[in-house]
């Protein structure tokens, strides 16, 4: 039954833990064309090429041969943007020390 009430969008509470954990996944994989952060009032282009990946309980952005954004899946907060060409991204960076940081995804290609 659980499977069934999922398709529909029913199965978890939006911004709950379970939530978090499911549209990390969903992004397993997905290959990257630039990466930008949201700086005063502009966007910058910190990233280009690259993909996202989730290892075990890790999240890892990778772009332009560094690793923007590593953080616990747990601890991600994502949400598509209405092209579905990207996701904005918002997440403690473990690779600073624990800075928050958000930032957009766009992908090479997506089809839903």
């Amino acid at each position: 039954m659980g499977n069934f009430l999922r398709r529909f969008g029913i199965g978890c509470r939006a911004g709950s833990r379970a939530d978090r954990i499911a549209k990390a996944r969903q992004l397993d994989g997905l290959v990257i064309r630039y990466v930008t952060e949201r700086r005063l009032d502009n966007d910058d282009v910190v990233g280009r090429g690259g993909a996202m990946s989730v290892r075990g309980r890790e999240f890892i952005l990778f772009s332009s041969g560094e690793v923007l954004l590593r953080t616990d899946i747990a601890n991600l907060q994502s949400s598509f943007l209405m092209s579905g060409d990207g996701v904005i991204l918002t997440a403690p960076n473990e690779e600073d020390g624990g800075k928050m940081r958000t930032l957009t995804a766009h992908f090479v290609y997506h089809r839903k």
